[in-house]
């Protein structure tokens, strides 16, 4: 009865966990699965999974055409080491999840026949190298399907799936651009191929057709604006009326109306993924909420000590008092017990970060208490601590900022840094005089750390580069000036006053996480066309320093490119000789300025037709990735502005409040922007404040920074679940039709 009882707590502990993560995986439930699926979830475990994965895409950086060269053995030794590291993270997999969801599922086909290709081609390409036959490891290619199929990646892979959705609606919207495009293209051939016009190399304007539909295409971009327009201008100034028509239909509107489709798209298969991300974990905290329920009267609950047995087996790190308070949150009255409804919020309360302070009293105080309580004293903190203090240094770091881009050879300005280095320290001091140093220099207090760091490190290059300037002929005055440029990113804490700023600087907060994933989206795109442009023009172009008197190397080592915009530009490094260079192209080519110039260096050495390369990067990366992330930052715009607290959050508050162990937010002094900026911990020494705080523990709510645009959208659709309604089922939920949005009323049978 006790093993028994044991595995349904672990069992529901996962389940608790996958809710509080947003892991929908509909694993096993026997116990040597359940154990497994612990294992499989580890933080070690995903860290090894994604080192191979890097590990396995950066060595296109030691193989042929290599950055730096390594034998062929070592390189494909390394590759199978990766992918049996995959193949045993994917047999892992299986172990824990039902058979016939392992094999519906896309993501383990796609990995086991990257496996397999990769294995095929690695055993080719060996082959073939052993009697001197050259061949392309296009295997290569596959490799960034390991970052967006396992499990781990699932942001990754809810981005492409976002891309595939839009796609349709994308593609009539680009069927008419093109259309468009050939119509001008065609109308610029009529009205200026028989004209004779020359471009600025002297050769034909707008003669041939499908140069024509490129030259437009790339004023579509604006990257050729106004050179191409320039021969017709100058023969007639009317003919300037045909490329503003052109650029007000083509770029303006149609440009407008990818961003509008993308938007429009992405927002609605957002809901949809949120949509299914609400019901599983609904469903799963229900499921907990069934193995742990004991009757109570009318109804089920979870007895107090099973509860705090599963939230440490759910989050053993968070403390004891921590985990008292979350227990009064869900137990409010105090019965024993948790009901259903605060049972299926603790998903939500484990996510809320809650900090832990301890009040300690000041060591002056106890050391010298007559002088630390005196009536100067108590004048001296409370000056500290006014809002006034701090727009007082805020004030001298902007005057700062303004000597520091002064000539530091007038030697006034060499003396007004003394002063400056001289009030900072004064700064430190009095604050560690005023808060208690232990909090002031706590974990979590960043901001306190870099500016003592910074505030010092200026006063130590400063008296080494006055004693020595006078002595050696060594100068530590690049080594100062570095650090008087990090002491001006004290700016921030300006920035943060300032409520408008602040909202931006909390949006920019909020999108780092998806800002990840859509670099993690950019990387895999960046792989795979790395790898066809080194495969299309590895050596087609070369770069020789600037005394080189190599064949050719003012035309980058190719007698093609003489005269060209290419050559003329010198840049011959911008090539794709490596996978690093490669890279470092396709970044230029995102940024979109002189993409044109590249793509005409490359079809000149190579064929036209490869200029069809750089027009599908840019629809990839530019019209479909970029309009993406830009929709994301939109969504998440308007979520910072209209987001209003959660109930779990506002029943978080009012229970630190009820219990007397809260930290106001207006008392706060920094905590707005960063955790870890000058917070409440300044405000815990309660001798001589105006506001005195009890002693022992306090909690505070850490940061509004889990309020994001996902966070929303689930919130929004658990609204409209009701309690006595478990959902559907897993397999159901995964098999979620795309809706638009969730109608009000919704229930589980309506919504499957």
């Amino acid at each position: 009865m006790a093993e028994a009882a044991s595995q349904d707590l672990l069992l529901a502990a996962a389940f608790v966990s996958d809710a509080q993560y947003n892991r929908n995986i509909p694993f096993k439930t026997s116990p040597e699965a359940v154990r497994l699926y612990y294992l499989y979830n580890h933080w070690i475990m995903r860290t090894v999974t994604y080192f191979f994965i890097f590990l396995n895409l950066s060595l296109a950086v030691f193989e042929e055409p290599a950055v730096y060269p390594l034998p062929f053995l070592v390189t494909s030794l390394v590759e199978v080491l990766c992918l049996l590291v995959f193949f045993g993270r994917l047999t892992h997999f299986a172990k824990v999840t039902l058979r016939n969801v392992f094999w519906k599922d896309t993501k383990n086909i796609c990995i086991m026949v990257a496996i397999l290709l990769s294995l095929t081609d690695l055993a080719i390409y060996g082959v073939l190298r052993i009697y001197n036959v050259s061949s392309i490891r296009w295997s290569r290619i596959v490799r960034p399907i390991f970052l967006i199929n396992f499990a781990e990646s699932r942001q990754i892979r809810r981005a492409f799936r976002s891309i595939r959705n839009t796609l349709p609606e994308i593609t009539y919207v680009f069927l008419l651009f093109m259309f468009s495009l050939l119509m001008f293209s065609l109308m610029a051939l009529k009205l200026f191929g028989e004209r004779n016009l020359q471009t600025a190399e002297g050769l034909p304007y707008f003669k041939n057709y499908l140069e024509i539909v490129f030259d437009l295409y790339v004023l579509v971009t604006t990257a050729n604006s106004p050179d191409v327009m320039m021969p017709a201008f100058d023969f007639s100034s009317w003919y300037a009326l045909f490329f503003i028509a052109f650029v007000i239909v083509n770029t303006y509107i149609f440009m407008s109306l990818f961003l509008a489709v993308v938007y429009n798209n992405y927002k609605k298969h957002l809901k949809n993924e949120i949509r299914k991300l609400a019901y599983m974990k609904h469903r799963k905290m229900i499921e907990a909420f069934n193995l742990l329920k004991e009757e109570e009267g009318a109804q089920f609950v979870v007895r107090e000590a099973r509860w705090k047995q599963l939230v440490k087996l759910v989050a053993p790190d968070i403390s004891n008092s921590h985990r008292e308070l979350l227990l009064r949150i869900s137990d409010d009255e105090q019965k024993g017990f948790v009901d259903k409804k605060s049972f299926v919020q603790l998903a939500d309360l484990l996510n809320i970060q809650v900090i832990t302070l301890k009040i300690r009293s000041h060591p002056l105080g106890q050391w010298m208490p007559r002088v630390y309580k005196s009536a100067v004293s108590q004048f001296l903190r409370s000056m500290v601590r006014h809002r006034g203090f701090v727009w007082t240094y805020d004030v001298i770091i902007l005057i700062n900022a303004i000597f520091i881009a002064l000539d530091e050879e007038t030697p006034y300005i060499s003396y007004a840094e003394w002063v400056f280095l001289a009030l900072y320290i004064i700064e430190i001091l009095l604050k560690v005089y005023t808060y208690e140093p232990r909090a002031f220099f706590g974990k979590n207090q960043f901001w306190n750390w870099f500016d003592t760091l910074i505030i010092f490190a200026a006063l130590t290059a400063t008296i080494l580069n006055t004693t020595l300037k006078s002595t050696t002929k060594y100068n530590s005055q690049q080594i100062l000036d570095i650090v008087f440029i990090l002491r001006v990113l004290r700016l921030i804490r300006i920035v943060d006053s300032i409520q408008r700023f602040r909202v931006i600087m909390n949006t920019l907060i909020n999108i780092v996480p998806t800002m990840l994933t859509f670099g993690g989206l950019t990387l895999v795109v960046y792989c795979v066309f790395a790898v066809i442009g080194m495969e299309l023009f590895h050596g087609k172009i070369q770069f020789f320093p600037a005394n080189s008197n190599a064949p050719y190397a003012l035309e980058c080592g190719n007698p093609a490119l003489k005269d060209s915009l290419f050559a003329r530009g010198k840049y011959c490094k911008n090539n794709f000789n490596n996978f690093v260079s490669s890279f470092i192209v396709l970044m230029e080519l995102t940024v979109v300025n002189q993409w044109h110039v590249f793509a005409n260096g490359f079809a000149n050495v190579t064929v036209q037709p490869a200029k069809l390369y750089f027009i599908a990067f840019h629809i990839v990366m530019v019209i479909i990735i970029v309009n993406i992330f830009v929709s994301f930052i939109l969504e998440a715009f308007f979520v910072e502005y209209s987001l209003e607290k959660s109930e779990v959050e506002t029943a978080i508050e009012q229970k630190i409040q009820e219990l007397g162990m809260g930290v106001q937010e207006d008392e706060l002094q920094d905590e707005q922007l960063l955790d870890n900026m000058e917070s409440a911990e300044h405000d815990l020494e309660g001798e001589g404040g105006t506001k005195p705080q009890p002693k022992g523990l306090v909690f505070k709510i850490a940061s509004k920074r889990y309020r994001t645009v996902d966070a929303l959208l689930q919130r929004m659709f658990e609204a409209e679940i009701p309690l006595e309604d478990e959902g559907p089922s897993f397999e159901e939920i995964l098999n979620l039709p795309p809706a638009p949005a969730v109608p009000s009323n919704l229930t589980s049978e309506r919504a499957a």
